[in-house]
């Protein structure tokens, strides 16, 4: 490819340097053969107006006078009679009055014409100047035969052409090292073209040069960057659809399973009330009861799921204000309070300082805090305990926490407890009731109001829940979340 743009580029080149040469014959030719008769004009001149002082004062003498002339030498009386001339016999020839020569020499001036000879028979540049002595009134004339005009004027225009091709050597070769270099760049071009044609965007090309071919290099390699950006986030994005996919088909199967087990219960139930148990009082109420439990987790279970739904897709309203920690602490601790002594569990409150605050929407904050707390109670035995508290995280935030001395949670399931569904021991959980988006809902709602949560736990020693939440306003929404990760909780 270079090799081809060298060629084109040199033959280019001398194109341009053959037509110039043209051109240069073609315009100084005229202008050699006048700088030539101008220059010979003045010669002939001179070489006359020598040999007129020469000049015998009997024609008989002429021929040894022309031989000095180095050209045809004619000397014509006043009334353009031929005296003599060095090469015809001047008793045949015309009467030269009439000559332009002749006539502007009569005329007492140097008189020059460039014509044929009707004597001769050949064209003679002629140059004719008037004599003062020996025969005042007469015309001497020299004469150069156009033919060798010719050849002067050719030798000279060879000359120029000569010199000017020898000019143009240095230019050619200088144009040989640019276009060698030039074909050199635009061959890196058209390859980085072609590799991005055929995707390859991470190349670049080198863009120190100045100039026009510099200019597109820097242009090719801000599009390659372009190109290779656009690419990674389509493919970016395409890895995110393909997660959502999954979490999608994920999200189906999990749902259409945690429905279909209440709902298969309570069908069932119902069909065994209708085929006659409805008449055993003590079974009835059984079964009843049953029925009425698995609605119930079929209610939290919606609940939970639109929820989670609506922050998912920022359409969850909130009401962002500045609250007081140690309020939104007790608030939820009276609120677990009943639960927590049905099974036997104390409630501790680990408050900051009254003056702490943090700016959130405060229904959010309580659901979060309620399903922490009903995790906490719900895996801890009978007599343990549960504290729930908060301590400033930094200058702009607040950790909140629960922390109870429940049953834990092995180190392998910690990374995945944010997920919709997931259930470290799905056996126990459902007994308990639980939906498996009690964490999931923590989490978005966490996210939306600009915090972050995390879990530390170890096995038999209990478990803590931490989430933050800004002290001051981050600028968020109140029509909806920050921009929600794409995640499987």
């Amino acid at each position: 490819m270079t090799a081809r743009i060298f060629i084109k580029l040199i033959l280019a080149v001398t194109g341009v340097l053959a037509v110039a040469l043209t051109s240069v014959n073609i315009i100084a030719t005229p202008r050699v053969r006048a700088s030539f008769l101008n220059s010979l004009h003045g010669e002939l001149q001179e070489k006359a107006q020598a040999l007129e002082l020469l000049l015998p004062r009997d024609a008989a003498e002429f021929p040894h006078i022309a031989q000095l002339a180095g050209g045809r030498l004619t000397w014509i009386a006043p009334d353009g009679k031929v005296l003599a001339d060095s090469e015809a016999d001047a008793a045949r020839m015309d009467n030269h009055a009439n000559r332009p020569e002749v006539a502007q020499a009569l005329a007492g001036k140097t008189g020059s014409s460039l014509r044929m000879s009707p004597t001769v028979g050949i064209d003679f540049f002629y140059v004719a100047i008037p004599v003062k002595v020996p025969a005042p009134g007469s015309v001497l004339r020299l004469a150069v035969s156009a033919a060798e005009v010719d050849e002067r004027v050719r030798e000279l225009r060879n000359a120029v052409l000569l010199a000017t091709t020898l000019a143009f050597i240095p230019a050619v070769l200088l144009a040989g090292w640019f276009a060698r270099r030039a074909s050199g760049r635009l061959g890196r071009i058209i390859d980085f073209t072609r590799g991005l044609t055929l995707g390859n965007f991470t190349s670049r090309l080198d863009g120190s040069s100045r100039g026009e071919l510099g200019l597109l290099a820097a242009n090719l390699n801000e599009t390659s960057e372009k190109l290779q950006f656009m690419l990674q986030r389509i493919e970016s994005e395409h890895a995110e659809l393909e997660k959502v996919e999954r979490i999608r088909k994920d999200f189906v199967i999990n749902v259409s399973h945690e429905l279909r087990t209440p709902l298969a219960s309570i069908q069932g139930y119902t069909e065994t009330l209708l085929d006659g148990a409805v008449e055993q009082p003590e079974l009835a109420k059984k079964f009843l009861n049953i029925i009425r439990q698995n609605a119930e987790r079929l209610t939290r279970l919606t609940a939970d799921l639109l929820v989670l739904s609506r922050v998912e897709l920022g359409q969850q309203t909130f009401k962002f204000a500045s609250y007081a920690v140690n309020r939104l602490l007790d608030d939820n601790a009276d609120s677990m309070l009943p639960l927590a002594q049905r099974k036997g569990i104390g409630v501790h409150v680990d408050r900051v300082a009254d003056s702490v605050e943090v700016f959130c929407d405060a229904e959010a904050v309580h659901q979060i805090l309620t399903n922490l707390m009903e995790n906490a109670i719900k895996y801890t035995p009978e007599g343990g305990s549960v504290t729930l508290g908060a301590r400033p995280a930094g200058t702009d935030k607040v950790e909140f926490f629960v922390q109870d001395s429940g049953t834990g949670i092995p180190a392998e399931d910690l990374s995945r407890l944010f997920e919709r569904f997931y259930r470290v021991d799905k056996a126990r959980s459902k007994a308990l009731g639980g939906t498996g988006l009690g964490l999931a809902i923590v989490k978005h709602l966490t996210l939306a109001q600009g915090g972050d949560v995390r879990v530390e736990s170890r096995v038999n020693q209990g478990s803590t829940f931490y989430f933050t939440l800004p002290t001051q306003d981050l600028g968020i929404s109140e029509s909806g979340a920050i921009q929600q990760e794409f995640t499987a909780s």
